[in-house]
């Protein structure tokens, strides 16, 4: 009798309880929106959405040596009436810390704003400058923060960071550089490129890096990775150069004119896998 019962009378499912049974199951979309949500896959969507973000960027190239350190970036001038010094993809953090981006510029503000507060709070107070590593590492803590609540704390994003950057320094205890992304992870490199053309860039940086490098060759050879994967024709005014030496630990901006004898340096000396 009870079999015939729940036979003719199955059971009512509410729109509560299929309710319910949607919410059981999310759909890829809702592993999208949520930036702090694993996927099953264990993937978290935002962050590798923000890291093709950066693959849309402009090119950049980060070269070490044991003589300092060469950040070369390509600027794209989209309009003959745009100034082209108003386009900053090279920054200066401190006076021995340089910082190349790739991605949106927006983001990367907010990033070296913060490691600037962070590298004057510890010459302040400790009377020393602060670790290329120390420095890259603050930033890192940075991007980490996104989707945090935000009471009682500064203003954090309420998404990662769209941007990636390369910051090339010299410090007590040599050069280095350090490559920093959406994801919170930074890692030091001989030589790295970013952006749009870093797969074509970081190949021929394999290639043609060695360790006894001068820091002229070092930024020949920048110039010439960006000549190969650059679009538009390479000229002073589309690249920006900087270079940090070990003798002097300074920051410097390599000026148009400087550009220019590099590009006629690299013009004449050719590599050898661009000659075949």
């Amino acid at each position: 009798q009870k079999y015939q019962y729940q036979h003719q009378h199955p059971p009512i499912i509410t729109h509560r309880s299929k309710k319910k049974k949607e919410k059981m199951f999310l759909s890829k979309n809702d592993y999208d929106r949520g930036v702090n949500t694993f996927s099953p896959e264990g993937r978290l969507f935002q962050v590798e959405y923000a890291l093709e973000a950066i693959k849309l960027g402009s090119t950049a190239v980060g070269i070490m040596t044991s003589e300092g350190v060469v950040l070369a970036v390509e600027k794209r001038i989209t309009s003959p009436l745009l100034e082209p010094d108003s386009v900053e993809k090279i920054v200066e953090i401190d006076s021995h810390i340089g910082c190349a981006m790739s991605g949106l510029t927006s983001d990367s503000r907010t990033m070296i704003n913060h490691a600037r507060v962070e590298t004057q709070s510890h010459r302040f107070n400790y009377d020393e400058p602060m670790t290329v590593e120390s420095t890259t590492q603050s930033i890192s803590d940075l991007a980490l923060r996104f989707g945090e609540d935000r009471k009682g704390k500064e203003d954090i994003m309420s998404r990662p960071f769209g941007v990636a950057l390369l910051l090339g320094g010299v410090d007590k205890t040599g050069a280095h550089l350090f490559h920093c992304d959406p994801s919170g992870t930074f890692i030091e490199y001989k030589a790295k490129a970013i952006g749009a053309g870093s797969e074509g860039a970081q190949t021929t940086l394999e290639e043609e890096w060695n360790s006894s490098m001068t820091l002229v060759e070092a930024e020949r050879l920048a110039i010439s990775v960006l000549k190969q994967v650059m679009e538009e024709k390479i000229t002073s005014v589309n690249v920006e150069v900087s270079i940090v030496p070990t003798t002097t630990a300074q920051y410097i901006l390599r000026t148009e004119t400087e550009i220019d004898a590099l590009l006629q340096d690299v013009g004449t000396n050719t590599p050898a896998h661009a000659q075949a």
